[in-house]
């Protein structure tokens, strides 16, 4: 076979191979929502019609978290300097409720968009920052309950998007997570590979030094019953649960106590409880 069949015959190849392969996701049209769902197999975003959420007056007994967290969104959906931050501390005390409650607050004009990325999907978070990159919008890619177990190396893909490698992290991106560990893997882990070897050590080292990363550390921590009944009757008063308020008292701290735990997530959980006995919709 001459050069000139070989050549021939290799774009045939070619472009059978390229009519096999399955088409190109569409451009996403960031327009058409204020949040997306980005799904690595097919690189696809899918817009979110209603967000999950609460309005942020609503979120009591974490107000310090809340101004933290808001004044740094603020910052960045003005196109200002902003840090990534790591929400970790005590479950059900409204980490990822607050991620999204701020976001809600600051995207009435549209150019702050939120993203979920899911945790099985974080070692392709370079490609989403890559078709994020230089859209006329301000994102914040946000991954709930981001934390690494054993030996799984998932955790460098996020170590290089969030320290930018060569190319630098998108200006108009920010990574938010939340996790129940302020260092993003077991507190056992941590202790069984420092009293290893050096190498151990080292290994420990570099896992640890992800969560130096995020420039906010914002901890969660259980809240007190005073907290826990300021939850609760917020929540009555702004759906207007119309009971005496000894009763509501009584039976949030009843509902409470067969839990085992007082948190945001459990004051709603017997609000929707309550709610729901009353007739009442939220």
């Amino acid at each position: 076979m001459s050069k000139k069949e070989l050549a021939a015959h290799l774009a045939r190849i070619a472009e059978a191979l390229e009519r096999l392969a399955p088409p190109a996701p569409p451009a996403p049209d960031f327009s058409a929502a204020e949040a997306f769902v980005w799904r690595a197999a097919g690189s696809a975003f899918h817009p979110v019609a209603k967000v999950n959420r609460v309005d942020l007056p609503l979120l009591e007994g974490i107000n310090l978290q809340r101004d933290i967290l808001f004044s740094n969104t603020a910052r960045f959906a003005e196109g200002l300097p902003a840090n990534n931050a790591l929400l970790w501390g005590a479950r059900g005390m409204g980490k990822s409720s607050l991620v999204k409650a701020v976001h809600g607050a600051l995207a009435g004009e549209g150019r702050l968009k939120l993203v979920e990325i899911h945790r099985e999907d974080i070692e392709a978070l370079p490609d989403l920052l890559g078709a994020l990159s230089g859209q006329p919008f301000q994102f914040i890619v946000f991954c709930d309950d981001l934390s690494f177990d054993g030996p799984e190396t998932s955790y460098k893909a996020l170590k290089t998007a969030l320290e930018g490698g060569v190319e630098g992290r998108p200006k108009n991106v920010l990574f938010y997570a939340t996790s129940n560990r302020r260092h993003l893997m077991p507190r056992d882990m941590i202790e069984n590979e420092s009293a290893g070897a050096i190498h151990g050590k080292e290994a420990v080292e570099e896992k640890v030094s992800l969560s130096d990363r995020f420039g906010l550390w914002i901890g969660f921590h259980n809240c007190s019953q005073d907290d826990y009944l300021a939850m609760v009757f917020g929540y009555a008063r702004h759906f207007g649960l119309d009971a005496p308020e000894a009763e509501i008292r009584a039976q949030a701290l009843e509902w409470s106590m067969t839990r085992g735990a007082r948190s945001g997530r459990v004051a709603w959980q017997f609000v929707t409880d309550l709610a729901g006995r009353l007739g009442k919709g939220l």
